[in-house]
Order: C-alpha cells, then structure tokens, then sequence
C-alpha cells in the first residue's frame, strides 16, 4: 500500500476535506486540464453541477467558494484563508473568474453552480461535474470527479489515488501489517517508514512531518489566541477555546489530572479554527482535524521524556492505521457517517500515542480497535450543514477517548477479542446499512431535531 503519510496529513483549509479541499482540488484540477488542451483561450463558459451530499451541504460548508477559488488556480494548501469570503465575494458582483489566473470568462455562481440535491451519481455521495463551453456554446470538455473524503478526489470507481509507488512491505490489512512487524522485527512506524523511502528521502519525509507538526502547532495556537466571539454562520456558536486556554493557564499545569482539559481545549482550537475556514491539517478529514493535534499536544505537554523522534514515529503510526481505514472502509462522513470520520480519527491517535509510548504492535492494534469499536454506528448530523454542532465537541471527547483507549491497550499483552480488521469491516456494513440522513446530508439526527437559532 502506498498511501503516504503526507498523503493522509495534508495542509488545507476548512471547514470541510470532503466539501471543500476536495472540490477545490478538483476545480484546479479541471481547468488544468484545459490548459492543456484545447488552451483555455478557447473557453467561454464553465458551469458546475453539485451532486448528492455536496449539493445538499455545500453551501455551509463553503463549496461554491472552494470550486470557483479552484477555478481560479488557488490550492487548499496555500490560499489565503482570510481573504476567501471577500474574493468570493467580488467575484460574485463582478460575475467574472480568471481561469488559472490567466484567462477571465463570464462566470455567475447563480447560474453556473447547479445543485442537484436530489440526484446522487454512483460512484460517490460527493460527485461534481464540469462543464467547459466554447464560443458557440458547444461543449469543450465535461469531466465528473468525487471528493471521497479526507480532500482526496477521484475520477471515478475504477480510479485508486492510492497508487503509486511499488513499497517493500505491502499491507491492507491489520492483519498483513502486523505479520510483516513479527517477520522483520520491526514497529508499525517502522514498517511505514520504510515505505515512505521508497517514495521520498528520509529527509524529505522528516521534514515533510515537521511541516504539518508545525501547521497543527500554529493552528491551535490561532484557535486559542483568536479574538473572533462567535464562528461565522448562521447558528452564532460562540467560540470556547480562547476562554478555556485563558482558565487553564491562570490555574497552572497541575499534572496528568488536568489533562482532559488541556486535550478538550487543543481540540476546540483546531476545530473552531476548521469551522472559521482557517488553515487547518486534514487527520483525516477536516470534521475530525483536532484529534490527532489534540493527543499529540498531550504526548509532548504531559509524557515525560516525550521526544521529537516520538513525535515522528506518532504520525507514521497514525497513517498506517488511516490507510487500512481508507482502502478498507472510508473516511468520509458523506458515504458511512460521522464514524469514518471522528472514529477514524480516534483510532489513528490511539495507535499512535500507543507506539510512542512503547507498545508493542500488538498493542498498538489493540488500541487502535478499541478507538473505533465505541464510535461505530455515529452519525453524521451537521445542523445548519455546518461543522460546528456536534462536529467541534465530538473531537474533544474523541481526543480523550482516543488517550483512554491508548492506556487500556499498554495494559494489556496485545492479545485481544476483537480485531482491528473485524471492526473496520464493521464499520464499513454499518456505513452501508445507515441512511442517507445521517451522512452529512443534515436531513436527520441532531440537524432536524435542534433548533437553529
């Protein structure tokens, strides 16, 4: 397998990898493509057609500003995050986008975004079309691609964006994993290192984790420093973690038995920044984005002896359990519901705090099982279709499970009931017995239920 770990922790922006990388990422795409060929001189018009989950929550969670951005040429990772909803903006009074920056068309988001609720294509519940037209009218090119979560985008069922490069230990699943550690004699992070040089040197993948340490860093550090009252959208949830990071550090580091709070408020942070459309690091979604910083903020602030090769050997940890997640279930809350996303993203901190604190492989699949067998069946019920509530307090709450789960794991010799294998596969016959309502659809659960204010 050789999904990398730079792969699963990218850079982005927020609120949402699914519905707003993903598409982003595919609106660049597209018109790269057309720069190419036939040249972007020839086209007149784009439109865009928003199908399934991404039409029925794209414009809380920033679509139509994420596609036409894509458009333009902007990417997740470099855009500027404060300067989107005024672009956006401008872009709809003056009707009008530059296609990679180069070649203006006519271009009215009324008009050229379609969203087509009530129409899901088949290979996705994420699917978006474009649409290129020439001076006639007559169409230039029309391509379909799906936003399968965690920013990644496909062009279709057939098409893995997993592949790549041939690694010397293949794996897809826990159990195959976990065979090649007994048989090299090496860690989970090991294995996954070694696969890593093969796609890149030891110093680019050091460096690369470095980078996305560091973005997770500053991303809490702007959620807990922001002076922005309330998170933008309609419902006026008011920001928390400013208030909470102002408590705790009056009162003072008193030891592990602070540490819930400390994790619940590294959690907010990031996720109240995702909610503002902040930079944040997908892990592996962006509804999820505070787990993994969360725990491993508590690694560093509250383990002693925590070290930077523990930090290095935590992200390796956590993205060789996203990849058997991925390749075998999903980490999209739009196809199998908020435990692809929260219970993902648990079980990869729980793994991974696992390994740096020692555990042996065994342990660290323990604890990666245990992390999602108590989120399965979760729903995804955004209300108002923004990722705010419940999004922001289920990664809090996940951020200490995951620590939980960790321990109970150290506890153990490894050997346990159920496996990890067994409860992905669950994961994933659940996902598929679940309605659509309670996958990021906000037409069950919480969204239909509460009422916005």
């Amino acid at each position: 397998m050789s999904l990398s770990t730079l792969d699963v922790f990218s850079i982005g922006i927020g609120p949402s990898s699914s519905h707003t990388v993903g598409p982003m990422r595919a609106a660049k795409a597209f018109v790269t493509e057309l720069a190419r060929g036939p040249g972007l001189g020839e086209i007149r018009r784009v439109h865009v057609e928003l199908f399934g989950s991404l039409a029925a929550t794209g414009r809380g969670h920033g679509t139509d500003r994420a596609v036409v951005l894509g458009l333009e040429g902007d990417d997740p990772e470099t855009v500027d995050t404060g300067a989107t909803e005024d672009r956006f903006h401008r872009l709809t009074v003056r009707r009008c986008v530059t296609l990679l920056g180069t070649h203006p068309i006519e271009f009215d988001p009324d008009r050229d975004i379609t969203f087509r609720r009530s129409v899901e294509l088949p290979g996705h519940p994420n699917a978006l079309t474009f649409t290129a037209h020439g001076h006639d009218g007559a169409v230039i090119r029309s391509d379909t691609y799906y936003s399968i979560g965690g920013g990644f985008v496909s062009r279709g069922p057939g098409e893995d964006p997993e592949d790549g490069a041939p690694v010397p230990h293949e794996f897809s699943t826990a159990n195959e994993l976990l065979s090649i550690c007994r048989e090299t004699g090496l860690s989970i992070s090991g294995v996954m290192l070694e696969n890593e040089l093969a796609m890149r040197s030891e110093t680019q993948v050091r460096e690369g984790i470095a980078r996305v340490w560091q973005a997770m860093r500053q991303c809490v550090i702007r959620g807990c420093e922001s002076g922005e009252a309330v998170l933008p959208g309609r419902l006026r949830v008011p920001r928390r973690a400013p208030a909470l990071w102002s408590t705790l550090s009056e009162r003072g580091d008193r030891g592990r038995h602070d540490a819930g709070e400390w994790v619940a408020l590294f959690a907010l942070a990031v996720n109240e920044e995702n909610a503002a459309g902040g930079r944040v690091v997908t892990a592996p979604t962006n509804g999820a984005a505070g787990i993994v910083p969360a725990v491993l903020h508590y690694y560093v602030k509250f383990v002693p002896g925590a070290t930077e090769e523990g930090v290095f050997r935590f992200f390796l940890t956590a993205a060789a359990i996203a990849s058997l997640f991925k390749r075998n279930a999903s980490i999209s809350g739009a196809e199998v519901g908020c435990q692809g996303e929260i219970g993902s993203a648990c079980s990869m901190a729980a793994a991974a705090l696992c390994e740096a604190l020692g555990g042996a492989p065994e342990q660290v699949e323990n604890a990666a099982e245990i992390g999602i067998e108590h989120h399965l069946g979760l729903t995804c019920d955004p209300v108002g279709g923004l990722v705010q509530i419940p999004c922001i307090e289920r990664n809090a709450i996940a951020g200490n499970t995951a620590i939980t789960a960790a321990g109970l794991a150290l506890h153990g010799d490894g050997s346990h009931k159920v496996s990890l294998d067994a409860a992905i596969l669950t994961m994933r016959l659940t996902g598929a017995d679940m309605k659509d309502a309670y996958k990021e659809t906000s037409r069950g659960g919480l969204a239909v239920n509460v009422v916005e204010c």
